[in-house]
């Protein structure tokens, strides 16, 4: 059963209680699934919210033509489908493993009746659903309002505040768990194209490579970029 600590890096749960945190963590059930393996499907009922342990987790759609766009990358500390605990809508995504994914789920029922004991986890709740629609609102902007190197510049830095907070060292390092071609999908690009502005970004010393999948950025210049209007 996964603690305190566990549930208190969700951003939904971290203002709660002890008590409360308790209560999520008993009701949870840890599950497991393989790389390529769907945690749901587009179209499946909603009945539970999966908060991710450890793997990676691909949030997609799936066009008639069989082309895949991809929404987002999810990973640890992360959460999928909390929509599911207030409505009984379909899912509106599929969410597939890309490697080997542990996670623990909440049903809406347990939920409920946890938010009817604790009533502060209904208001932790409607917080972290407005901080969800300002996240979606900025990612819709920078695909749609920023020229590809800020769409860049702006991803790097977003999964560099996750690791670091605001103050973000200069240097800091990042992994990252995506390909190039999955990095291409989530910023509306072709992989040529993003391909490019890597190299452009290694070029001007905006980011150095500095292993296999790691990068080394220059925060500061990234800031720059990031601020550019279409």
């Amino acid at each position: 059963m996964a603690g305190h600590a566990f549930w208190k890096s969700f951003r939904m749960f971290a203002p709660l209680a002890p008590e409360a945190l308790d209560a999520i963590a008993a009701a949870a059930q840890a599950r497991h699934w393989a790389p390529g393996e769907a945690l749901f499907r587009r179209g499946d009922p909603g009945e539970w919210l999966v908060a991710l342990e450890k793997g990676r987790v691909r949030i997609s759609l799936l066009a008639r033509s069989g082309r895949e766009l991809v929404l987002r990358q999810a990973g640890p500390a992360e959460m999928l489908g909390e929509l599911a605990l207030f409505d009984a809508d379909p899912r509106s995504a599929d969410a597939t493993a890309a490697e080997p994914t542990q996670g623990h789920i909440l049903t809406r029922a347990d939920f409920r009746a946890i938010a009817a004991r604790h009533p502060a986890l209904n208001d932790a709740a409607l917080a972290h659903l407005s901080a969800m629609l300002r996240d979606t609102t900025e990612q819709l902007e920078s695909i749609a309002l920023y020229p590809l190197r800020a769409r860049v510049a702006r991803f790097f830095l977003f999964a560099l505040i996750q690791l670091n907070g605001d103050d973000i060292p200069e240097g800091a390092a990042i992994r990252l768990a995506v390909s190039q071609g999955e990095l291409a999908a989530m910023l509306g690009a072709s992989r040529p194209k993003v391909n490019r502005v890597l190299q452009e970004f290694r070029e001007e010393g905006i980011l150095a490579d500095d292993g296999p999948g790691v990068w080394r950025c220059n925060a500061t210049a990234l800031r720059a970029e990031a601020a550019v209007d279409a």
